[in-house]
């Protein structure tokens, strides 16, 4: 069994440090070392990413997937993340996600029978698919609520002024949710901090 890291990088220029540190770390706490990395820098919004790509052609039956969160898989469209997980259950591809201790005895049981192997597989994947589509809910939701925001002010004759950019503003509200300061926002977006503060207390507003 092999572990490939896939770490996500798409922060600040200090993100792939961080993250491949804290993969290996986690990777030994567990009595495992990384075989092979896979760095991404983009949003893991598309299925095409060059690193998950070659991650899932260098896998061999077995090996495993280590992840920080499983939101880096959750990005994808629903289309999409039925494809990758068809691709991950074609080479028994297994996901260890640090944010999912369920997962985390994939790593320690180096000899599990064919029961507990159906067991783990099972469990995975129902918690991955629960977590995956909460994330995808929230990302829709905010993009309704920006929309629904831009239709009320067209209704009410205000003027809309230069028109939003919903999937953009989507993706801010959900890195400020996730704990981001403003400028790793800036960073990671590559939007103006008057844009990222517009859309912090529109989100503020919302709650």
């Amino acid at each position: 069994m092999s572990v490939r890291a896939y770490p996500y990088a798409g922060i600040d220029k200090r993100d792939p440090i961080r993250a491949c540190d804290e993969l290996a770390a986690f990777a030994a706490e567990h009595g495992r070392t990384v075989a092979a990395w896979y760095l991404e820098n983009a949003s893991g919004a598309k299925l095409e990413p060059s690193g998950l790509s070659r991650l899932l052609e260098d896998s061999q039956p077995g090996d495993v997937l280590l992840i920080e969160s499983v939101d880096q898989l959750s990005r994808l469209s629903e289309g999409d993340w039925v494809a990758l997980k068809t691709q991950i259950g074609a080479r028994s591809l297994r996901i260890v996600s640090v944010d999912l201790p369920t997962s985390h005895r994939i790593l320690e049981d180096t000899q599990p029978n064919d029961c507990t192997k159906r067991l783990y597989a099972a469990l995975n994947a129902m918690l991955i698919d629960v977590i995956a589509a909460g994330t995808r809910k929230d990302d829709k939701d905010r993009r309704r609520r920006l929309a629904e925001g831009q239709a009320r002010a067209k209704a009410q004759g205000r003027s809309l002024g230069r028109p939003e950019n919903i999937e953009r503003n989507a993706l801010i509200a959900d890195l400020l949710w996730k704990g981001m300061s403003w400028s790793q926002v800036q960073t990671a977006t590559g939007c103006s901090r008057f844009t990222v503060a517009k859309v912090a207390r529109s989100e503020k507003k919302r709650r």
